[in-house]
């Protein structure tokens, strides 16, 4: 979470300051209603100033890029967008980042900037980069937009979720369209100080400002992990699906590629992500960290927790859920709320059998040890089952 200090736009009429995650930028601005349908017909701009921002410069920062992190960036171009992901040697996420190049900087937009900056510095040793923590100068806008930076145009990420882009796959329960192609998203960078006059222009032109609220449900309705929110300490990338964005299976060298290369290729990762749909009686919500459980009693089985929570101005309350991959995908969970406890039933998200779209096919014991990656020691990490 950032340690900046609030946004100017909270001083916009109406603002409601958000809390946990969002803190320091606008909730809502009196309509969150209105502000979801705005943004979800793309005429909506969300204050995303309390992301952080990490520059890489240097001739080698690419490839340096390349070999620390889970994506394939060596040769990425001026204003292509990507995704990637550091992990730990056990293959765990430490850090998410959303990533574009303007041909000399590396632009990385992250929940963590001062611990992604500071590993990332740890890691120059004589090469020729630079990196920065420049979250203090530049802020980020949301908005609803799948176009990349024109000509001119400020420093610009367009998400690429829910693509399956080259080198990744999917662990989708399902084949049918993803409702995350719904959603386009972009980042925009803007120089902070400059933040109300970026606002003020996309206002004149008939957008209105949206709060997180509205950014959040439509986040959850399309099924898109947020590092901040879906990831613990524990975290593999296949149990949210976000091999399709910021993972290369394909690619060299990294930390914890092993234990990446494992799961999709002999094992299966132990939870998965779902979405949950809330009793939409009840006018209380869960709060993130919720357990979810497997009856009303008080020693029901858990299975897993709830993440990331809104309420959706078309579906109601709505949640996403890490759960053991083993829970019962027909299941009518149980979420204890200020309010009591809420029954919620399963959107499947990951498949339950764990296995990726375009998962090898079983080898024999003669082929023990030859689907593990390429090039990469062994970093240690366990595989799970």
């Amino acid at each position: 979470m950032s340690t900046l200090t609030a946004s100017p736009l909270l001083s916009r009429h109406g603002a409601v300051e958000a809390t946990g995650l969002d803190a320091g930028v606008a909730w809502h601005y009196g309509d969150p209603t209105a502000e979801q349908r705005a943004l979800a017909q793309g005429r909506g701009v969300v204050d995303q100033s309390h992301l952080g921002v990490v520059t890489v410069t240097g001739p080698d920062r690419l490839s340096w890029l390349n070999s620390l992190s889970t994506q394939e960036v060596a040769a990425l171009t001026p204003g292509a967008s990507t995704e990637l992901m550091i992990l730990s040697p056990q293959g765990r996420i430490e850090h998410v980042a959303a990533a574009v190049d303007d041909g000399a900087t590396t632009w990385l937009i992250t929940e963590t900037a001062e611990g992604l900056a500071t590993f990332l510095d740890r890691m120059r040793f004589m090469l020729r980069v630079d990196v920065a923590d420049v979250t203090a100068d530049w802020a980020a806008l949301g908005e609803a937009v799948r176009a990349p930076a024109a000509s001119g145009e400020p420093v610009t990420w367009v998400d690429p979720w829910p693509d399956v882009v080259a080198g990744g796959t999917t662990y989708a329960a399902s084949t049918d369209s993803h409702p995350g192609a719904l959603r386009p998203w972009r980042l925009v960078l803007v120089p902070r100080p400059d933040l109300d006059k970026e606002v003020d222009e996309r206002l004149e032109s008939g957008w209105i400002l949206a709060g997180t609220w509205a950014a959040e449900a439509l986040r959850i309705e399309a099924y898109r992990p947020r590092a901040a929110a879906e990831v613990d300490a524990t975290t593999l990338p296949h149990e949210l699906d976000w091999l399709r964005t910021a993972v290369h299976l394909h690619k060299g060298c990294y930390r914890g590629q092993e234990t990446v290369a494992k799961v999709h290729n002999v094992g299966r990762p132990p939870r998965r992500l779902t979405m949950l749909h809330l009793d939409g009686s009840a006018h209380s919500l869960p709060e993130p960290g919720a357990s979810v459980r497997l009856g009303l009693e008080d020693d029901a089985p858990v299975a897993g927790h709830v993440t990331s929570v809104a309420r959706h101005h078309e579906l109601g309350p709505i949640a996403l859920a890490v759960l053991k991959r083993s829970t019962d995908p027909s299941a009518t969970l149980i979420v204890p709320s200020d309010g009591g406890a809420l029954s919620a039933s399963q959107e499947l998200i990951v498949n339950a059998d764990g296995f990726s779209a375009d998962r090898p096919p079983t080898v024999g014991p003669t082929m023990k040890g030859l689907l593990m990656g390429k090039g990469c020691a062994a970093d240690g990490g366990d595989m799970p089952a």
